[in-house]
């Protein structure tokens, strides 16, 4: 063996024989809990753990051992308090929900916001559900052949349509109107609404036979 290689057998600068060494040491992002949080807070549908693993980019064992500790720590039953919301499984699939014991404070201050003019999406999208109800978000954005995610968010926190039911095959949640929408109207119930075949342009387009009026 030579000098040379004696050096380089003891140099603790020298490069690793094999790249996977280096790759081990390299950062590894944020933590995966973090991931999973993230990903939680901005679905306004139950996600699959599948699809929940695959947004963060991890196996799905390590994502579902994370979601049932984010369920204890919410719980209280961690090293914090309990939350004001916590983590529910509904329908297959995985979402955060305000616990029942604040629906009237949530409601409370919802309903304490300064009204403001509905958009001509939101108009449009609020028409949808009321004549098409119960219908999922995916329905709804068929029809309009645009996303309709933040209109729904806006009408849901307006207390003008409600989650009436999760599908359980596919985890989709099914909206309808609420009793707040038909006090803006001026009417009693839903089948009050004018019929609205005279007033589409293409027809039935969207719309099933028999539910139209």
């Amino acid at each position: 063996m030579t000098d040379e290689t004696d050096a380089r057998a003891v140099d603790p600068v020298a490069e690793p024989d094999s790249p996977q060494e280096s790759a081990s040491d390299a950062p590894q992002g944020p933590p995966l809990a973090e991931r999973v949080e993230a990903i939680l807070l901005i679905v306004d549908e139950p996600i699959s753990l599948v699809a929940l693993a695959a947004a963060v980019h991890a196996p799905v064992p390590a994502v579902r051992q994370v979601l049932e500790q984010l369920v204890a720590d919410y719980d209280g039953r961690g090293r914090g308090p309990r939350r004001g919301f916590e983590l529910r499984e509904v329908g297959g699939g995985w979402r955060l929900y305000v616990r029942d014991d604040h629906d009237d404070l949530v409601a409370d201050f919802v309903g304490g916001q300064a009204p403001a003019r509905l958009s001509q999406a939101a108009l449009e999208t609020l028409a949808v559900i009321a004549y098409k109800q119960p219908v999922t978000r995916a329905q709804v954005a068929s029809i309009r052949a645009v996303n309709v995610d933040s209109v729904v968010r806006t009408l849901l926190a307006r207390g003008l349509i409600t989650e009436l039911f999760t599908d359980s095959e596919t985890g989709a949640i099914n909206y309808g109107t609420t009793d707040q929408l038909l006090q803006h109207l001026g009417i009693n119930s839903i089948d009050e609404l004018p019929p609205i075949s005279p007033l589409l342009d293409d027809g039935a387009d969207g719309f099933e036979e028999g539910m139209i009026r």
